[in-house]
């Protein structure tokens, strides 16, 4: 049994529904929260979870196996490194940090202390996601042609009212920090890394610090060409992906927070039948979705059946992507990934 505290009680509730998904295998024993009644709240008449206020008695808990840190974006790295200095697993908020110098300095921790650090991307995980994996390991996807990604939701000045949010120095970042983030995951794990960037931001939805809309065109390593929209003045919200491989084409529904939740369509194309496609769809059992896929691949990893979980490699890449991307925007050029350490933005992409 995996002992947990949560620091956080916002999205830190949407964790807590995953971990009691699983109780085989966690127990979630402290809510960490500033604000003991939201705290309250977020764990409802559940006695047997602790409400505390300072992350120090979290820290010293010997209990305690694994740490969420369910905070805002500047606050990740250092409470991070300070769960892995009391010896502590990690599962951290995306995103995992603010700039590729703070993801180095939390490597350097896991090199000195051991310890794991899985950064939140629940929405890779899903039956949809299952089929596609399932069909390109018998071989009927082959190679990857293009891609594209939406991300089209709708955040309107309510959102913005919590105050470090829409700001530089508190959320760090706008629509492909905290939003397009998934998708772009998502884009990563399926065609794997980016070779190259170019972008478009601005500031078209709201009054606020950092960007709500982008437009990217992009390389993968495989020489796959991918593009993605984003933008927060959309109605309704919705998420949507299409790959298109040689044998077959991929495309999502909908669904804006859980897509690989959604019903996908797969259809074959030149040497690939879709009588094929249909007998390999029909073989892949029903898989745990969002948190708790999350949390369960998690749970197999901390007890050596490693594989399907979301690695700090993941967020470090995913830390390159928007360093890229804030690079081409700003500049005006194509970016070359990877990121080095010359990098005008290797220390961070804030403006302020």
């Amino acid at each position: 049994m995996i002992k947990v505290a949560i620091i956080g009680a916002g999205i830190g509730q949407q964790h807590l529904t995953g971990y009691r998904a699983l109780p085989e295998r966690f127990s979630v024993s402290v809510m960490c929260d500033l604000d003991n009644s939201r705290a309250a709240a977020a764990i409802g008449d559940d006695k047997s979870i602790n409400i505390v206020s300072d992350i120090a008695v979290v820290m010293s808990d010997p209990d305690i196996d694994l740490i969420d840190i369910c905070l805002p974006p500047h606050l990740h790295a250092p409470i991070v490194i300070q769960a892995l200095e009391a010896d502590k697993d990690v599962v951290c908020e995306k995103p995992i940090g603010r700039s590729l110098a703070e993801v180095e300095q939390m490597q350097a921790a896991i090199d000195k202390f051991g310890g794991r650090v899985f950064p939140v991307f629940q929405y890779r995980f899903g039956l949809a996601f299952a089929q596609l994996s399932a069909l390109r390991a018998a071989g009927l996807a082959g190679k990857a042609l293009v891609a594209s990604a939406e991300t089209h939701w709708n955040r309107e000045k309510p959102y913005y009212d919590i105050a470090w949010r829409g700001t530089w120095k508190g959320e760090s970042g706008g629509a492909l920090l905290g939003h397009a983030i998934h998708s772009h995951d998502i884009l990563c794990k399926v065609l794997g890394p980016v070779a190259q960037v170019g972008a478009f931001t601005d500031t078209r939805v709201n009054d606020i610090e950092v960007e709500d809309c982008a437009a990217l065109s992009m390389r993968m390593e495989s020489g796959a060409l991918v593009t993605s929209s984003v933008t927060l003045g959309a109605a309704p919200d919705t998420s949507r992906l299409k790959f298109c491989f040689e044998g077959l084409t991929v495309e999502s529904g909908t669904n804006p927070y859980a897509p690989a939740e959604d019903t996908w369509t797969f259809s074959a194309r030149g040497a690939t039948s879709q009588e094929d496609v249909d007998k390999v769809l029909a073989t892949v059992p029903a898989a745990l979705s969002g948190f708790t896929g999350f949390l369960d691949a998690i749970a197999d990893a901390i007890s050596g059946h490693e594989g399907n979980e979301v690695t700090f490699e993941d967020g470090r890449r995913s830390i390159e992507l928007v360093t890229a991307i804030y690079a081409s925007a700003r500049e005006g050029r194509l970016v070359q990934l990877p990121i080095g350490k010359e990098d005008a933005l290797y220390d961070g992409w804030s403006p302020v």
